[in-house]
């Protein structure tokens, strides 16, 4: 054995590796140029997509987004309105818009809050759109505010902030909402302004069981009448005659005697 200099062998030993080097390189540059005609593919296919959830801002915004929708609707639109009565310029726009999709032979169906029967102008808006053809329901308490039109496109609030709307898109997020409203829908007591009273006792009941488990969980008259959609003064007259009817003289004694009373059991 006689010892050579390293680099005599360094060839035969390194030529191999730098060629598998070369080639994974190769392979390396093949593979992205594939991938990145790919990625302008994808890119060209979705260029046109709407996104599925999209932020709206802005009183006008919203109501041209609103005026495709329908103008887009096949089939149902679903309407949900918490807060009682609605203002009058609100009901005069609407009225324009859901008396056109009637005649076009669209379904339409919304929930408002108990209340409503009380309010004579929201009353005159359901009067004219009942007798078109809609149906209108009531519940003690509407969660948000939602509109779905067929089940491919919803508008909910972006927050609590007004003129804040987010549209949905999303197939999977709008059959959860439709679905969410059909439910509602099916434990609500429908409205006829043709006959009276309006204020069944099924309808007094609900209101009252809403204000009393608020009371229960210790809920300030302001909170209450905000959800139930009725004036403070009104909340305050229902506690007062719970309070006479089970002799409390303090509002914790009153959430206390309405939780053991057994009137929230029904």
């Amino acid at each position: 054995m006689i010892p050579v200099p390293p680099e005599t062998a360094s060839h035969a030993a390194l030529a191999p590796l730098q060629e598998a080097v070369l080639d994974r390189r190769r392979t390396l540059r093949a593979t992205r140029a594939a991938l990145n005609v790919f990625e302008a593919l994808y890119a060209d296919v979705h260029r046109t997509e709407q996104p599925a959830l999209t932020r709206l801002s802005g009183e006008a915004v919203i109501s041209k987004a609103l005026d495709a929708a329908v103008d887009g609707c096949r089939e149902q639109v679903r309407t949900a309105h918490p807060g009682g009565g609605r203002p009058a310029p609100v009901l005069q726009e609407a009225l324009i818009r859901d008396l056109g999709n009637l005649r076009r032979g669209i379904r339409q169906r919304t929930i408002y809050q108990h209340t409503v029967r009380s309010d004579r102008t929201t009353l005159a808006y359901v009067e004219q759109v009942t007798a078109a053809g809609a149906e209108i329901r009531t519940l003690a308490e509407v969660v948000d505010r939602v509109i779905v039109f067929d089940r491919d496109l919803a508008f909910v609030p972006f927050s609590d902030e007004p003129h804040h709307a987010l549209r949905v898109q999303h197939p999977s997020l709008v059959r959860f909402l439709a679905r969410g409203f059909d439910e509602a829908w099916a434990r609500s007591v429908p409205v006829r302004p043709e006959r009276a009273p309006l204020r069944t006792p099924v309808v007094t009941s609900d209101l009252q069981r809403a204000i009393l488990r608020a009371v229960v969980n210790g809920e300030t008259d302001a909170a209450i009448a905000r959800r139930i959609g009725m004036s403070r003064r009104s909340v305050a007259e229902h506690m007062r005659k719970v309070s006479e009817q089970l002799g409390s003289t303090s509002r914790a004694q009153l959430g206390y005697l309405v939780a053991t009373s057994g009137l929230l059991d029904a």
